[in-house]
């Protein structure tokens, strides 16, 4: 029986839904609406797609957007002058740098300049500090959206086993933090890994996220599981003049006769990390101003 299939868009849209809701509750305490700023620097192609659906579902769902686009020729101190000047502008709530960023800049002195309490991708040294010390905090997106998607499979994910696939900060190491905090038991699972095939069949919510495409097989996972692939890889196609096309971590096709529920490549993951970066900037607006986060917000 093939397995149900968890509708990232759908519950993306109810996630949205639920981020305008308390936008609009908040508004009036803060005496204006909740503001994401997203900075873009250089002209990739892919980052500009995702900066457009950010800023648009931004404006959806009734809050302000801030978009500073700058040239990938930015030099590095320059650009740490912008994002340290947004830090200190009380009007903005959320502050989000499109990575990667181009060749020449680095990354971690650029999130170094970034307040943590406008920290909305929970990248900062100190968002990663407060998750692992279960303290409040702005968690990152894609692995808090994994999460979400798994509850809406589930429901309790209490004492289920967790094995995570990658250990990258932005979402392997995260993501199995936060499903510890669910109370699953995790697993870590990386390129050392024995037996990797038998690891993942022990896994009630296996989680992908090491950028290998259809890398995941089949036989690889316990029957009624479920599979959240957050990989998103673009796969050229073999034939002269077919199309390029997107695919995950997980070999769908095979994995889906055997999973109790799983997430599609694209439709999965995907569209809730933007969900997770409005319920972030609402979050965020919140805590900086010593206000109560609005209860349409907990997961």
């Amino acid at each position: 029986m093939a397995a149900a299939l968890i509708d990232g868009n759908k519950i993306s849209a109810e996630w949205r839904g639920r981020a305008a809701e308390a936008a609009a509750e908040l508004a009036p305490r803060l005496g204006r609406t909740p503001c994401l700023a997203v900075v873009l620097v250089g002209e990739d192609p892919a980052s500009q797609v995702y900066v457009r659906n950010k800023n648009e579902k931004t404006h959806a769902a009734g809050m302000r957007s801030v978009e500073i686009k700058l040239p990938a020729t930015i030099g590095q101190a320059e650009l740490e002058a912008r994002v340290t000047a947004l830090s200190a502008d009380d009007s903005v709530d959320g502050i989000l740098v499109q990575l990667p960023l181009p060749k020449g800049l680095e990354s971690n002195r650029v999130l170094a300049c970034l307040d943590p309490a406008k920290d909305v991708d929970g990248l900062t040294v100190q968002s990663a500090g407060r998750l692992l010390a279960a303290a409040p905090g702005l968690r990152p997106c894609t692995p808090a959206g994994a999460v979400i998607l798994a509850k809406h499979a589930l429901g309790s994910l209490s004492g289920k086993n967790c094995v995570v696939l990658g250990r990258s900060l932005l979402v392997g190491k995260t993501a199995a933090l936060l499903f510890l905090a669910e109370d699953c038991t995790i697993s870590i699972a990386h390129s050392r890994t024995k037996d990797l095939p038998a690891l993942c069949r022990s896994a009630d919510i296996l989680v992908a996220a090491i950028g290998k495409p259809n890398f995941v097989r089949g036989d690889w996972v316990k029957p009624g599981a479920c599979v959240i692939d957050v990989g998103i890889n673009r796969v050229e196609p073999t034939e002269p003049g077919g199309k390029a096309k997107l695919t995950g971590d997980v070999n769908f096709a095979e994995a889906s006769q055997v999973a109790g529920s799983i997430t599609p490549v694209p439709g999965g993951v995907g569209p809730m990390t933007i969900a997770c970066l409005l319920r972030n900037t609402v979050i965020a607006a919140a805590m900086r101003k010593g206000l109560a986060v609005p209860s349409v917000l907990d997961v």
